[in-house]
């Protein structure tokens, strides 16, 4: 697993599970943290996050991606692949 790419999840939330099938499907590790199995890791989350408590929330080095919508435009528009070259990730 990698720390420059970091997911907060919980187990049944389809939109954690597409945003990792994404990166799954570029061939990019990930580290997942599941929010739904600890309260402070949920709270380190909004507090990366400015705020926010849906998951899943995404991050590429120290970049706050946002949720699966932002993610996969982010995919759609060529930033993921940008952002994840700075952190020397190759797609």
């Amino acid at each position: 697993m990698s720390d420059a790419v970091v997911l907060y999840t919980t187990q049944w939330c389809p939109f954690c599970v597409r945003a990792k099938q994404l990166l799954d499907r570029l061939g990019v590790s990930y580290t997942e943290y599941r929010v739904d199995r600890d309260p402070e890791l949920r709270a380190e989350m909004m507090k990366k996050s400015g705020g926010r408590h849906t998951v899943p929330q995404v991050f590429i080095g120290t970049r706050h991606v946002g949720g699966c919508d932002e993610t996969v435009a982010a995919h759609h528009n060529g930033h993921l692949a940008v952002w994840l070259k700075e952190v020397g990730i190759h797609v």
